[in-house]
């Protein structure tokens, strides 16, 4: 296995000289807007993160447990992975929609389908019928998850795309919270209102964003794939330079879309699943989108994330009302840092963050490891209630401390970098399908987690815990010579650029040096009129969707 690149040689003079003394701020004037309509796409990550702190916090309610008998084992891992079931279910149909019918569509639909099963989730009268609903909401959130992420990274503002993609799977924890406070105000609540209305609150992300997605402007990328190239220019003119046509960001930031795209087309005529593995620049994508996949899921996180009140037994905190107030204030704690590492990934790039937190969860859980060894042999005798005679306390706190610096590390890049990462090293024609892969991947790992992780800890209890930290030893080794770094050594890359650099010097080069000369050139003015789509039918700038027959002609003689 050859080296990972440690630092990009492509360099963005071209991007870095057109946003001189241009005001920038992510709060400023139409900048600001366009983060509002960045930060719907984004709150669909809090779906993900609901379900798994509401899980979470069911399971100490009294009320849940005892209208559904109690779950454990195999019946509680069913419980709690049938969502990822559904969600491997519904990823395969996704990025044809997401490719057919645009971005904005796929949301929508994602997001209706979740709310019928939300509904039904709520008034759900049996096990069958719980589990069933979860399955929907699972079948629904895979549409949203592929369409959510591709638009807001094609729709984002060059040199703000980095930490803004990054923060969409971070509030995976504004979810999460919502929900780990609701269930611990609720669990006073002596009927079934007291999980049912956590229940209901699952769907208030999918309701926002079904009264508003369209709204939001369809992606520029895929207008121009699909031959509506003055609507793509009126949404980067509108969202990115503040309806200045003569602004010369509009004809960079268009063309290198057009030139991405040719080159893209040229390259593979057609777009299958099969090009995710051709030609070596996607099979170094391949493996470490696949791998982070998995790692994001398997380094241990899956045992808190779903089964915190199985951990905080194993310590000897019992109650509903510590558990839920644990959960509540650890998912406020995993929000402020992964928005911490979110803002961090233009500062000290990919690489280094990947690294620091693979490290930092290597030791925290080392460290969580040997508290939970000492505190189990400690706690050899129980009282008649199951509580542990004579444990030892400090062994027990130290669990909890390492429970929190493990997720502060985690946080640094596994949750802003996972979805944020994939979507830029992924060129324009497979970024649906390489997404889809990774969401499975997700899924996969979540369900193994889901159902093994219930049934391993009732069987090796905190030894469980010494698996973990081997494999995130390896975790650490295999992404040390995978990762390459996609920041600039001035700033940002255009996202063209960075997927360029997993296919070599040659090709960013030749996709740089065309989208310079159609800017500059005699043909191209840096003004795009808004009758391009006519003038260029009638000349030698063809658009994207006819310019890859042309090319394939031209090749044959």
């Amino acid at each position: 296995m050859e080296y990972a690149v440690h630092e990009s040689n492509t360099s963005n003079e071209d991007l870095q000289e057109i946003m001189k003394n241009r005001d920038t701020r992510w709060y400023r004037g139409h900048l600001g807007k366009l983060n509002l309509i960045c930060f719907l796409c984004i709150i669909t990550s809090m779906n993900n993160g609901y379900d798994g702190s509401m899980m979470n916090g069911l399971q100490s309610l009294d009320t849940w447990k005892g209208y559904f008998g109690t779950p454990t084992g195999s019946t509680l891992g069913i419980f709690n992975a049938i969502q990822s079931i559904g969600g491997i279910v519904g990823l395969p149909f996704a990025p044809f929609l997401n490719d057919r019918f645009g971005r904005r569509w796929t949301m929508f639909i994602g997001a209706a389908i979740q709310i019928v099963g939300v509904a039904l989730q709520t008034g759900a009268q049996s096990v069958g019928m719980f589990i069933g609903c979860r399955f929907l909401i699972g079948f629904g959130l895979a549409f949203s998850c592929l369409a959510a992420p591709t638009l807001l990274t094609e729709l984002a503002f060059p040199t703000h795309r980095g930490p803004i993609t990054s923060l969409y799977n971070s509030t995976w924890y504004l979810g999460s919270i919502v929900a780990a406070w609701t269930t611990y105000g609720t669990f006073r609540i002596n009927n079934t209102w007291g999980w049912r209305i956590p229940s209901l609150l699952q769907g208030l992300p999918s309701a926002v964003q079904l009264l508003l997605i369209f709204f939001v402007p369809e992606s520029p990328r895929w207008l121009v794939d699909h031959g509506r190239d003055e609507q793509a220019i009126k949404v980067i003119t509108k969202h990115h330079c503040g309806g200045n046509s003569d602004d010369p960001l509009v004809a960079f930031e268009y063309n290198e879309i057009r030139e991405a795209l040719r080159l893209e087309k040229a390259a593979n005529k057609s777009s299958t699943y099969l090009s995710l593995f051709r030609g070596s620049g996607n099979l170094k994508r391949m493996r470490v989108i696949i791998a982070i996949a998995f790692f994001s899921q398997w380094s241990g996180n899956g045992i808190v994330s779903y089964y915190l009140n199985l951990a905080l037994n194993g310590i000897g905190i019992r109650s509903a009302g510590q558990q839920t107030l644990i959960n509540g204030i650890l998912q406020v704690w995993n929000l402020g840092t992964a928005y911490l590492g979110a803002l961090l990934v233009d500062k000290l790039g990919r690489r280094p963050l990947w690294l620091i937190s693979v490290g930092g969860m290597l030791a925290s859980y080392t460290f969580w490891t040997i508290c939970n060894g000492v505190y189990a042999k400690s706690a050899t005798h129980l009282d008649a209630d199951g509580n542990p005679i004579g444990a030892n306390q400090a062994a027990g706190h130290g669990v909890l401390a390492a429970i929190f610096l493990y997720y502060a590390a985690y946080n640094l890049a596994m949750s802003p970098l996972l979805v944020s990462y994939t979507v830029e090293i992924l060129p324009f024609r497979i970024r649906s399908k390489g997404l889809m892969v990774m969401q499975m991947s997700v899924n996969a790992s979540l369900v193994f987690n889901q159902y093994v992780n219930p049934i391993a800890l009732d069987a090796l209890q905190w030894k469980l815990y010494i698996i973990y930290t081997c494999w995130l030893a390896f975790e650490f080794v295999y992404l040390w010579f995978t990762v390459v770094e996609t920041k600039g050594k001035d700033g940002p890359l255009p996202l063209e650029e960075i997927a360029a650099l997993f296919d070599g010097k040659e090709m960013t080069e030749q996709m740089k040096a065309a989208t310079r000369a159609q800017t500059n050139g005699p043909e191209v003015t840096t003004a795009i009129s808004p009758d391009f789509d006519e003038k260029a039918l009638h000349s030698k700038d063809i658009p994207v969707h006819q310019e890859v027959q042309t090319l394939s002609h031209e090749r044959s003689y």
